[in-house]
């Protein structure tokens, strides 16, 4: 299996460990443009590397980071020297200096800034409160920024880096209908939308009047389309699947979330992937594969 590469800016509930499960059910032509409405970490477009892509969010400080690697205006070389100082001197302020570094990017918004917070706060979230200022609290690890860490973190902005001088890369930072509207029937969108039911204060908030709109913008694209979203743990079922998305195929597979400081929170959650074309090939890591009829009106 091919190495999985793990972006820079990560998120809670990115999708690192489902990746190949979705290389192996995509649908893509040479000549469809791979279209991520929600972009998030952009772990699945980076992998699946489209020559030509279109990565959209309405977070504007993702966007706005991958813009400026692909303008040459932050480089590996840039993150190396920013981290390292930055590091240091969390190392001396520990607390007091991560809540000043949060308080000058809400005042700032610098996207490096954005970075190092993504990096040094409690459990890599990104968190914003109604008034758009991040809120997530410090992870606690005033030596987060070792010498290896950041050169991990140097090397993942070095592969886009790359990958920006051979591929046609687009970030935009728009509405998930503006995004899906760019797409003609060769293309392919891939969707991984705030999930209905769950914690959903990323950036935008997220409801039903959302899931029904997403569902009827893809349905109206003419485009194939995947979405990730959850299917049912151990309490309950995402009741959307069967209604909102009962026109779609579903393919499952198990994925451990960690999310919560404490080891009860963490539980294993069965995801779905949802399609508007049959997956063929080797289905041997799936779980289930229903094709349904559309039995939802709009």
């Amino acid at each position: 299996m091919n190495k999985i590469f793990v972006p820079p800016i990560k998120i809670q509930g990115i999708k690192t460990k489902i990746v190949p499960l979705i290389q192996k059910s995509v649908s893509l032509s040479t000549d469809s443009v791979w279209i991520e409405p929600f972009m998030g970490s952009g772990v699945v477009g980076f992998n699946i590397a489209a020559k030509n892509a279109i990565f959209a969010d309405t977070n504007p400080y993702i966007i706005d980071f991958y813009n400026r690697i692909k303008d040459g205006d932050i480089t590996s070389h840039k993150v190396r020297a920013f981290l390292e100082q930055e590091g240091k001197l969390l190392e001396t302020g520990d607390s007091d200096y991560y809540y000043c570094v949060r308080d000058r990017f809400n005042e700032h918004h610098d996207v490096l800034d954005f970075l190092f917070l993504n990096r040094a706060c409690f459990n890599g979230m990104i968190r914003f409160n109604r008034n758009y200022e991040f809120n997530v609290p410090y992870g606690h690890k005033p030596q987060r920024f070792s010498k290896a860490y950041v050169t991990k973190i140097v090397n993942q902005v070095k592969y886009v880096e790359d990958m920006l001088k051979t591929h046609s890369w687009t970030f935009l930072c728009q509405s998930f209908e503006k995004t899906i509207e760019m797409a003609r029937t060769k293309d392919f969108i891939y969707c991984d939308p705030p999930y209905i039911g769950r914690n959903v204060d990323y950036y935008d908030s997220w409801d039903e009047e959302s899931e029904i709109a997403l569902s009827k913008a893809l349905s109206q694209s003419g485009a194939k389309f995947m979405l990730s979203t959850w299917d049912h743990n151990d309490y309950r079922q995402n009741e959307y699947i069967d209604t909102v998305w009962a026109f779609c195929h579903k393919v499952t597979c198990e994925h451990f979330y960690h999310v919560g400081a404490k080891q009860e929170n963490r539980n294993p959650v069965i995801e779905a992937l949802l399609t508007n074309y049959a997956i063929t090939g080797n289905t041997n890591e799936l779980v289930e594969q229903r094709p349904v009829q559309l039995s939802f009106a709009f």
